[in-house]
């Protein structure tokens, strides 16, 4: 392991953040004097983030705590074009109202990691928009395009994978790499920042800023990535049956964030815990040398310091309580989650199979009928084992609800509205 002067490289270092970089050294210099401003851009593609960029949020957490100065860029301007990074077709295009309305409903979610002000190290916004869309197509060509190699861009992955695999490309999406390379050299003239970060699947465009920096006489640039999450298993992390991990807890609620990290794979917590907690390394440590079933404490300690510094201390300790209530007490916690059904569908007659996929426990009728056979469903902590069942009023429980569960972890509360 690599000593570094920086107290940002050692911690992302120790804590598993780094994946490539362009000059440590020099990388490491300029942090060390607290002068390595930095920015990770997010496009406005959803109305949330998801987990994958929580990770690159965590990167700007430390860089702040380091005494350096982040940067969140808001990519106003580039979602109107789409990242094929990834992607097997071009993204559908948004509408500018749907890009600002998206926006609006992510900007307040960095504040939960980051210190925004007009300090040194305070956190700084920016939207790309507010050149990007200023840019005169002729001057653009020349004075941006005619440092762009076509040849080289052919052999970017976002470019090369798609043309390997017969998927049109679109000439919007080729152009993507160019707007992300000139956010850097903008944002290098505008606010002095040096460092790009994000995941390993942006670094042809991160270097392609760097050295489009270069040749447009800002100071040297550099990239830094962060390996892309995948679970011990292998698979991509941040998809449940419910779809992606949303940081915005009006889609993905505080206590279904803290079912997901309390519900991950045991090779992985440790990994995680660096991650995703500001718990001292000595901490995880001690966590680490738990074993066999109190594997399941570490896993609680991560689920509740990573909801905390989403959602807030309290929100954090009331799903943690919730959790307790539900599986070790069997109680009924009316802090589960719960969906709104009209009364009149409780009062005709709810379809057992319908009640499932209304409360997003599975997606389909067919799904249902599936897990019923298996034994997976439960009404009220009963097993199921009639599709044909039907919920009515006198299903509900002494508190007005009826408990639907899918297996041991996952369960709703359906409530008359």
């Amino acid at each position: 392991m690599t000593a570094f002067k920086s107290d940002f490289l050692n911690t992302l270092q120790e804590r598993g953040f780094i994946h490539q970089c362009s000059d440590f050294e020099g990388l490491d210099a300029l942090a060390a004097k607290g002068e390595a401003t930095a920015y990770v851009g997010y496009d406005c593609t959803a109305p949330s983030l998801h987990i994958g960029n929580f990770l690159t949020m965590m990167m700007l957490y430390w860089l702040q705590q380091s005494g350096n100065k982040p940067i969140t860029l808001m990519g106003g301007g580039t979602t109107m074009v789409g990242d094929p990074s990834g992607k097997d077709e071009t993204r559908a295009m948004r509408t500018v109202a749907e890009i600002e309305a998206n926006k609006a409903s992510i900007r307040g979610v960095f504040a939960k990691v980051l210190r925004y002000g007009d300090g040194h190290a305070d956190a700084i916004m920016l939207d790309n928009a507010e050149w990007l869309t200023k840019l005169n197509w002729i001057e653009m060509l020349r004075d941006v395009g005619r440092h762009f190699s076509v040849n080289r861009m052919l052999t970017m992955d976002s470019v090369r994978l798609r043309l390997e695999r017969e998927q049109e490309m679109s000439f919007i999406e080729f152009n993507y790499m160019v707007c992300q390379a000139y956010d850097f050299t903008e944002l290098s003239r505008r606010v002095g920042c040096r460092l790009q970060m994000g995941g390993s699947d942006q670094w042809g465009n991160i270097v392609n800023g760097v050295d489009l920096g270069r040749r447009m006489g800002t100071p040297q640039l550099f990239a830094l990535t962060t390996p892309l999450l995948t679970t011990a298993s292998g698979d991509k992390m941040g998809k449940t049956a419910k779809g992606a991990v949303w940081l915005n807890a009006d889609q993905f609620s505080p206590y279904d964030f803290w079912q997901y990290w309390r519900n991950v794979e045991d090779a992985d917590v440790v990994k995680f815990l660096k991650l995703f907690t500001v718990l001292p390394i000595s901490e995880i440590n001690r966590l680490a040398a738990l074993g066999g079933s109190e594997i399941n404490e570490a896993k609680k300690v991560l689920a509740t310091e990573a909801t905390a510094l989403l959602h807030g201390r309290d929100a954090a300790v009331e799903a943690a309580e919730t959790a307790r209530r539900t599986f070790e007490e069997g109680a009924l916690a009316e802090t589960l989650p719960t969906v709104d059904i009209p009364r009149g569908e409780f009062a005709a007659g709810l379809g057992v199979l319908a009640a499932f996929v209304k409360a997003e426990l599975v997606a389909s009728n067919g799904e249902a009928r599936r897990q019923i056979k298996g034994g997976g469903l439960r009404v009220n902590d009963v097993a199921v084992t009639d599709e044909k069942m039907v919920l009515t009023s006198a299903n509900l429980t002494p508190e007005g609800v009826v408990k639907l569960s899918f297996g041991r972890k996952r369960h709703v509360l359906l409530r008359p509205a």
